[in-house]
Order: structure tokens, then C-alpha cells, then sequence
């Protein structure tokens, strides 16, 4: 894999992550408190089907990248 192409998937994924925090500080904070007070096992589930989506789309995008 090309390390250019890894930092700036990286740099992509930060910049996403970091957008919630700069549009909606208070939002943040209330969805934190409500996360504290959730189920591990939702929590779980949710995490495992986000690593899921993420392999797929992982997969789909590097067939198209490789050809």
C-alpha cells in the first residue's frame, strides 16, 4: 500500500471526526452523557456493525483502487 494513500485516508477519517465537534460542542457532550448511561451489549453491536460496513466499503473501494 502506498503511504500517501494511507495518510490521506487518515487525514480524510480525522477530518470527518472532527466535524461533529466543531459544528455542535453541546450536542457532543449531551450524546456522550447518553452514551455513559447505555447497554454494553449496544454498544457492542453498534461497534460491530460499524467495523462490518467499514471492512465492506474497504473491500469495494480497494477492488476499484487495484485494478
Amino acid at each position: 500500500m502506498n503511504l500517501n494513500l494511507l495518510l490521506l485516508i487518515l487525514g480524510t477519517i480525522m477530518v470527518l471526526e472532527g466535524i461533529p465537534y466543531f459544528l455542535f460542542p453541546a450536542k457532543i457532550k449531551k450524546f456522550y452523557e447518553r452514551l455513559k448511561i447505555a447497554e454494553n451489549n449496544v454498544l457492542r453491536a453498534a461497534g460491530f456493525m460499524m467495523i462490518v460496513i467499514g471492512l465492506v466499503i474497504v473491500y469495494m473501494v480497494k477492488e476499484k483502487v487495484c485494478q
